[in-house]
């Protein structure tokens, strides 16, 4: 846990189902994810590079550590509010990163969501198998 004296940065992140509560601490860049390292949590190169991205943009990999909750969702979906935790408590740390971060979207909210099942589907669009005798 973080000690009282360092200044640290809040961003909360969503995606999806997820919602990420993301601290950054000036540190060396150590990523903590539900008090897990990122390589022992996301097992997949493609999330750990999706949740390093914001800082990878912004040169600032080994200046912060950061430390997350997150819940909810599937692992595809905390990677997102993961990273967008992160956009958001780099662009309170730093007004510049702002612009940097706008631009590759990742200040964003994601509103892509599941769609809802309708009566009578299987699924949203997935109707029940259809036979004429």
């Amino acid at each position: 846990m973080p000690k009282a004296d360092k200044k640290y940065y809040y961003g909360t992140g969503r995606r999806k189902n997820a919602v990420a509560r993301v601290r950054l601490i000036e540190g060396n860049g150590k990523i903590v994810i539900n008090g897990k390292d990122l390589d022992e949590y996301f097992g997949l190169e493609t999330l750990k590079t999706i949740v390093k991205q914001p800082l990878t943009v912004t040169n600032s990999t080994a200046k912060y550590d950061v430390i997350s909750t997150v819940k909810g969702g599937g692992y595809t979906g905390q990677a997102g509010a993961v990273r967008h935790g992160i956009a958001r408590a780099l662009n309170e740390a730093n007004q510049e990163f702002r612009p940097i971060l706008k631009s590759n979207g990742f200040l964003t909210r994601d509103p892509r969501m599941k769609e809802r099942k309708k009566y009578g589907l299987k699924k949203s669009r997935k109707a029940p198998q259809f036979s004429k005798r």
